[in-house]
């Protein structure tokens, strides 16, 4: 697990995703990689928009933990629909095309869901297609990373688009705090929204004068072929298994630390309310900002699977101890809550720097497309499962019993378990692959 050399498969994949349409190296626009993450920043807001008034809609709408959770699973539903179809399209039809039509598309359902939704059932059917048209954001904004950039610095530049994405969220929190506050939660909403259309506008800036590469692989164009390439792919597919157990546990951290430091917040002192909580939970986002620049980098310095290793043992120790805290004080609450966003986001540039590293460039889009169904799956199942283990140990113990949050942050631990057994496996397939290509089989 040392420093990491890029593969030979990645080198060959970056010299021909760099060129343009008449096979002459595309230079990009001055700045586009910040410009790129600024309407990846923008865009983000809708992603933690529901997480930040949850806990205002589940009085409002007098639902239960478990019920308002699937308002949140199914954003996450249509956002891993999305995320597998825009992959294949990114591969056949150019990432640059795909990353703007979808940007375009998820700033309309935005603004669908911050004006129309009534109640639970329109909540749930707007939100999932918020969800639905905005993974073209993400997967197609990784794969122009990867065509625009060096091996040694790839980390690193991931790490910044998705430390953009967090930075995104933890602005929505505290617009939606304050608007929720001052306003209404609506209101809040529509501020978010409107950050969506701001960054399909800013999508356009980074990417105007930029030219999708022509497809040079006879395999373009077939996806059911690239889709069964990569799940015969073993590293490839661990790595992937490695990414869908972080996402069982992050996807509640993203879905449930406002609401548990809201809920902290309103019963520790008087002076804290839940809407200060939401805000201060934003706070945990900004710190994950740096978290996933920090981890990118470290990954271009040490190696993708000694990171990854480190993040993950991390992150699972602050799911089996954070509901513990419970009855601590505030300060330590957030000061606890931060860090353990910080560790669980981390790792997500370095495993997406280490699968674009692993698959040939021709089916990069499709293997984030394998990637993402098994991650989301796992992140819209797990805020649920963390609601109903709430319920229960609620309903087991009292409402405002340790023992009910402890279990439920706990869930998030035990659906985590395994991924550092398949990040192993990804470093053992990978030091094979790497021995093959210098030595020869």
């Amino acid at each position: 697990m040392g420093r990491q050399e890029p593969s030979s498969r990645g080198i060959v994949g970056a010299s021909f995703l760099s060129s343009d349409a008449t096979g002459r190296p595309a230079a990009p626009p001055a700045h586009w990689l910040a410009w790129l993450c600024l309407s990846r920043c923008a865009l983000s807001l809708i992603f933690t928009a529901y997480a930040g008034v949850m806990p205002l809609v589940r009085e409002e709408w007098g639902i239960s933990a478990a019920k308002a959770a699937t308002v949140q699973s199914a954003w996450h539903v249509g956002y891993l629909v999305s995320l597998f179809v825009v992959g294949m399209l990114a591969d056949r039809y150019g990432a640059r095309r795909i990353y703007l039509g979808a940007s375009a598309c998820a700033a309309g359902a935005a603004c669908g869901f911050a004006w129309f939704t009534r109640g639970y059932v329109s909540a749930l059917l707007l939100y999932g297609l918020a969800g639905l048209c905005s993974g073209g954001s993400y997967t197609p904004g990784l794969a122009l990373i990867y065509q625009r950039t060096e091996p040694s610095t790839r980390g690193r530049a991931m790490g910044w688009f998705l430390a953009a994405s967090s930075l995104g969220y933890a602005v929505a929190l505290g617009g939606l705090a304050f608007l929720s506050a001052f306003a209404s939660w609506r209101v809040g909403l529509q501020f978010t929204a409107a950050a969506a259309v701001l960054g399909a506008g800013l999508g356009w800036i980074a990417l105007r004068g930029m030219r999708d590469p022509t497809p040079a692989d006879p395999g373009i164009g077939r996806p059911w072929r690239m889709i069964v390439e990569t799940v015969q792919d073993k590293a490839a597919m661990a790595c992937n298994w490695a990414y869908t157990f972080h996402c069982w546990e992050l996807f509640v951290v993203w879905a449930w630390l406002p609401s548990f430091l809201a809920a902290a917040g309103s019963g520790t002192a008087s002076r804290y309310g839940g809407n200060w909580g939401i805000a201060v939970a934003g706070l945990a986002h900004v710190l994950g900002a740096a978290g996933s620049i920090v981890g990118g980098a470290a990954s271009d310095r040490w190696g993708r699977a000694r990171v990854m290793l480190l993040l993950t043992g991390l992150s699972l120790t602050g799911s089996f101890l954070f509901g513990w805290l419970w009855t601590g004080p505030f300060w330590l609450l957030v000061m606890a809550g931060s860090l353990y966003n910080l560790c669980a986001i981390a790792d997500s540039s370095v495993y997406s720097t280490a699968l674009a590293e692993m698959v040939p460039a021709y089916r990069l889009g499709t293997a984030y497309s394998v990637r993402s169904v098994m991650g989301f799956a796992a992140g819209a199942i797990s805020p649920v499962v963390f609601g109903a283990a709430l319920d229960f140990g609620r309903a087991s113990f009292g409402a405002t019993s340790t023992y009910a949050w402890a279990l439920a942050w706990g869930s998030a631990g035990v659906g985590a378990l395994l991924g550092p057994v398949m990040i192993l496996q990804f470093e053992r397939l990978d030091t094979r692959r790497r021995t093959a290509v210098r030595y020869g089989p």
